[in-house]
Protein backbone atom coordinates (compact mmCIF):
# COMPACT_ATOMS: atom_id res chain seq x y z
CA UNK A 1 0.00 0.00 0.00
CA UNK A 2 2.73 2.41 0.86
CA UNK A 3 6.46 2.86 0.27
CA UNK A 4 7.38 2.11 3.39
CA UNK A 5 11.12 3.26 2.32
CA UNK A 6 9.40 7.11 2.03
CA UNK A 7 8.06 6.52 5.42
CA UNK A 8 11.14 6.22 6.49
CA UNK A 9 12.86 8.96 4.56
CA UNK A 10 10.29 10.99 5.65
CA UNK A 11 10.87 10.46 9.22
CA UNK A 12 14.70 10.61 8.89
CA UNK A 13 14.29 14.21 7.16
CA UNK A 14 13.10 15.55 10.45
CA UNK A 15 14.90 13.06 13.01
CA UNK A 16 12.31 10.77 14.14
CA UNK A 17 13.65 7.19 14.86
CA UNK A 18 10.85 4.53 14.25
CA UNK A 19 10.51 1.07 15.79
CA UNK A 20 11.68 -1.68 13.38
CA UNK A 21 7.78 -3.10 13.33
CA UNK A 22 6.79 0.44 12.72
CA UNK A 23 6.05 0.69 9.14
CA UNK A 24 4.67 -2.69 8.66
CA UNK A 25 2.15 -1.20 11.18
CA UNK A 26 2.04 2.50 9.10
CA UNK A 27 1.27 0.14 6.39
CA UNK A 28 -1.73 -1.64 7.66
CA UNK A 29 -3.21 1.24 8.82
CA UNK A 30 -3.11 3.06 5.65
CA UNK A 31 -4.86 0.10 4.35
CA UNK A 32 -7.79 0.25 6.92
CA UNK A 33 -8.07 3.68 6.16
CA UNK A 34 -8.48 3.62 2.67
CA UNK A 35 -11.02 0.57 2.69
CA UNK A 36 -13.64 2.19 5.69
CA UNK A 37 -13.04 5.20 3.76
CA UNK A 38 -15.07 3.69 1.10
CA UNK A 39 -17.70 3.12 3.90
CA UNK A 40 -17.51 6.64 5.93
CA UNK A 41 -15.60 9.52 5.67
CA UNK A 42 -12.64 9.83 7.27
CA UNK A 43 -10.22 11.30 5.14
CA UNK A 44 -10.01 13.50 1.70
CA UNK A 45 -6.54 12.02 1.45
CA UNK A 46 -6.45 8.25 -0.04
CA UNK A 47 -3.22 8.70 -2.02
CA UNK A 48 -0.67 6.39 -0.59
CA UNK A 49 2.51 8.84 -1.45
CA UNK A 50 -0.27 11.78 0.15
CA UNK A 51 -0.98 9.18 3.44
CA UNK A 52 2.44 9.05 3.52
CA UNK A 53 3.36 13.04 4.32
CA UNK A 54 0.09 14.36 5.46
CA UNK A 55 -1.50 12.04 7.52
CA UNK A 56 1.89 10.14 8.91
CA UNK A 57 4.89 12.21 9.10
CA UNK A 58 2.84 15.40 9.74
CA UNK A 59 1.16 13.77 12.96
CA UNK A 60 4.76 12.51 13.81
CA UNK A 61 6.30 15.93 13.79
CA UNK A 62 4.93 16.20 17.14
CA UNK A 63 7.26 14.27 18.48
CA UNK A 64 9.95 16.67 17.04
CA UNK A 65 8.28 19.86 19.41
CA UNK A 66 7.56 17.45 22.47
CA UNK A 67 9.48 15.50 24.34
CA UNK A 68 7.19 13.50 25.75
CA UNK A 69 8.22 11.27 29.00
CA UNK A 70 8.38 7.40 28.94
CA UNK A 71 4.73 6.07 29.92
CA UNK A 72 3.24 9.55 29.63
CA UNK A 73 -0.80 9.84 29.09
CA UNK A 74 -2.30 11.73 26.05
CA UNK A 75 -5.92 12.52 24.77
CA UNK A 76 -6.29 12.92 21.48
CA UNK A 77 -9.56 15.17 21.34
CA UNK A 78 -12.09 15.28 18.51
CA UNK A 79 -9.42 12.22 16.94
CA UNK A 80 -11.30 11.71 13.82
CA UNK A 81 -9.17 9.07 11.89
CA UNK A 82 -6.40 9.08 14.74
CA UNK A 83 -4.31 12.08 13.81
CA UNK A 84 -2.13 12.65 15.64
CA UNK A 85 -2.90 10.42 18.29
CA UNK A 86 -2.51 6.70 16.41
CA UNK A 87 0.69 7.43 14.17
CA UNK A 88 2.58 8.99 17.35
CA UNK A 89 1.26 5.36 19.29
CA UNK A 90 2.58 3.47 16.82
CA UNK A 91 6.16 5.31 17.05
CA UNK A 92 5.75 5.27 20.69
CA UNK A 93 3.99 2.20 21.85
CA UNK A 94 5.02 3.16 26.01
CA UNK A 95 2.50 6.13 25.98
CA UNK A 96 -0.97 5.49 27.12
CA UNK A 97 -3.09 7.51 24.55
CA UNK A 98 -6.80 8.09 24.60
CA UNK A 99 -8.74 8.63 21.19
CA UNK A 100 -12.13 11.10 21.84
CA UNK A 101 -14.22 11.41 19.12
CA UNK A 102 -18.20 12.15 19.06
CA UNK A 103 -18.55 10.25 15.94
CA UNK A 104 -18.74 6.18 17.45
CA UNK A 105 -18.15 5.13 13.68
CA UNK A 106 -14.90 6.66 14.12
CA UNK A 107 -13.83 5.08 16.96
CA UNK A 108 -15.36 1.55 15.81
CA UNK A 109 -12.71 2.21 12.89
CA UNK A 110 -10.11 3.14 15.40
CA UNK A 111 -10.57 0.24 17.65
CA UNK A 112 -10.35 -1.92 14.40
CA UNK A 113 -6.83 -0.37 13.89
CA UNK A 114 -5.68 -0.59 17.18
CA UNK A 115 -6.81 -4.26 17.63
CA UNK A 116 -5.10 -5.09 14.14
CA UNK A 117 -1.48 -3.53 14.80
CA UNK A 118 -2.09 -5.08 19.00
CA UNK A 119 -1.74 -1.97 20.69
CA UNK A 120 -3.63 -0.98 23.58
CA UNK A 121 -5.04 2.73 23.30
CA UNK A 122 -8.34 3.41 24.77
CA UNK A 123 -11.18 5.03 23.24
CA UNK A 124 -13.96 7.46 24.54
CA UNK A 125 -16.76 8.20 23.03
CA UNK A 126 -18.37 11.71 24.13
CA UNK A 127 -18.13 15.55 23.04
CA UNK A 128 -14.92 17.58 23.83
CA UNK A 129 -17.35 19.76 26.09
CA UNK A 130 -18.75 16.87 27.97
CA UNK A 131 -15.60 14.78 28.49
CA UNK A 132 -13.78 18.08 30.06
CA UNK A 133 -16.23 18.11 32.56
CA UNK A 134 -16.10 14.94 33.50
CA UNK A 135 -14.05 13.74 36.84
CA UNK A 136 -12.37 10.98 35.21
CA UNK A 137 -10.64 13.02 32.16
CA UNK A 138 -10.51 16.41 33.98
CA UNK A 139 -7.23 17.29 34.14
CA UNK A 140 -6.07 13.95 34.03
CA UNK A 141 -3.44 13.49 31.55
CA UNK A 142 -0.34 14.89 30.84
CA UNK A 143 -0.75 15.78 27.18
CA UNK A 144 -3.62 16.59 24.90
CA UNK A 145 -3.42 17.18 20.93
CA UNK A 146 -5.88 17.99 18.48
CA UNK A 147 -5.43 18.35 14.82
CA UNK A 148 -7.17 20.84 12.45
CA UNK A 149 -10.45 20.49 14.71
CA UNK A 150 -11.70 23.87 15.53
CA UNK A 151 -9.70 27.76 15.80
CA UNK A 152 -6.79 27.95 18.56
CA UNK A 153 -9.42 30.14 20.77
CA UNK A 154 -11.92 27.30 20.67
CA UNK A 155 -9.70 24.40 20.82
CA UNK A 156 -8.38 25.81 24.39
CA UNK A 157 -11.57 25.92 25.78
CA UNK A 158 -11.87 22.12 24.62
CA UNK A 159 -8.69 20.75 25.36
CA UNK A 160 -6.77 22.63 28.54
CA UNK A 161 -9.39 21.32 31.12
CA UNK A 162 -8.11 17.79 30.08
CA UNK A 163 -4.43 18.76 31.21
CA UNK A 164 -3.11 18.68 34.49
CA UNK A 165 -1.21 21.20 35.85
CA UNK A 166 2.66 21.28 34.07
CA UNK A 167 0.86 19.32 31.33
CA UNK A 168 0.71 20.57 27.76
CA UNK A 169 -1.43 20.99 25.30
CA UNK A 170 -0.31 20.55 21.26
CA UNK A 171 -2.03 22.17 18.76
CA UNK A 172 -1.58 21.35 14.91
CA UNK A 173 -2.07 23.45 12.55
CA UNK A 174 -1.36 25.09 9.31
CA UNK A 175 1.25 27.41 7.76
CA UNK A 176 -0.60 30.49 8.90
CA UNK A 177 -1.54 30.64 12.83
CA UNK A 178 -0.15 33.86 13.66
CA UNK A 179 -3.50 35.16 13.68
CA UNK A 180 -5.23 32.64 15.42
CA UNK A 181 -2.71 32.85 18.04
CA UNK A 182 -3.95 36.80 19.09
CA UNK A 183 -7.00 36.20 19.18
CA UNK A 184 -6.69 32.90 21.54
CA UNK A 185 -3.80 34.75 23.70
CA UNK A 186 -7.01 35.26 26.50
CA UNK A 187 -8.72 32.23 26.29
CA UNK A 188 -5.85 30.65 26.63
CA UNK A 189 -4.86 32.28 30.03
CA UNK A 190 -8.35 32.18 30.77
CA UNK A 191 -8.42 27.82 30.82
CA UNK A 192 -4.65 28.23 32.85
CA UNK A 193 -2.71 27.83 30.39
CA UNK A 194 1.13 29.62 27.97
CA UNK A 195 2.31 29.73 25.29
CA UNK A 196 5.13 27.96 25.60
CA UNK A 197 6.38 28.10 21.25
CA UNK A 198 5.13 27.79 18.16
CA UNK A 199 7.23 25.43 15.41
CA UNK A 200 6.85 25.81 11.66
CA UNK A 201 7.77 23.03 9.91
CA UNK A 202 7.84 22.23 5.55
CA UNK A 203 6.61 18.69 4.83
CA UNK A 204 8.74 16.68 1.74
CA UNK A 205 5.36 17.62 -0.37
CA UNK A 206 6.42 21.27 0.63
CA UNK A 207 3.31 22.19 2.46
CA UNK A 208 3.89 24.25 5.53
CA UNK A 209 3.00 23.14 9.25
CA UNK A 210 2.73 25.12 12.33
CA UNK A 211 2.81 23.51 15.96
CA UNK A 212 1.44 25.25 18.97
CA UNK A 213 2.38 24.29 22.49
CA UNK A 214 0.50 25.62 25.16
CA UNK A 215 2.00 24.79 28.72
CA UNK A 216 -1.19 24.64 31.46
CA UNK A 217 0.15 26.45 34.36
CA UNK A 218 -3.00 26.88 36.22
CA UNK A 219 -6.03 24.84 37.06
CA UNK A 220 -8.94 25.44 34.45
CA UNK A 221 -11.39 27.47 36.20
CA UNK A 222 -15.15 25.17 36.69
CA UNK A 223 -17.65 26.45 34.45
CA UNK A 224 -15.22 25.76 31.29
CA UNK A 225 -15.46 24.64 28.99
CA UNK A 226 -19.22 25.64 27.75
CA UNK A 227 -20.86 24.32 24.99
CA UNK A 228 -19.95 25.42 21.33
CA UNK A 229 -23.15 27.20 21.32
CA UNK A 230 -22.11 29.24 23.90
CA UNK A 231 -18.58 29.42 23.08
CA UNK A 232 -19.89 30.96 19.45
CA UNK A 233 -22.38 33.23 21.07
CA UNK A 234 -20.06 34.54 23.75
CA UNK A 235 -15.97 34.20 22.62
CA UNK A 236 -13.54 34.68 24.96
CA UNK A 237 -11.88 37.81 23.30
Amino acid sequence: MIDKQLLLKGCEEFGINLPQAAPNKFDIYAQLLVEWNEKMNLTAITEPKEIVFKHFVDSLLLLKVVDIPQGATLIDVGTGAGFPSMPVKIAREDLRVTMLDSLQKRLTFLKEVNDSLELDCSFIHSRAEDGGKQKTLREKFDFATARAVANLRDLAEYCLPYVKVGGYFVSLKGPDVEEEIKESKNAIATMGGKLEKVEKFTLPDNSGRSIVLIKKISQTPPQFPRTAAKMAKKPII
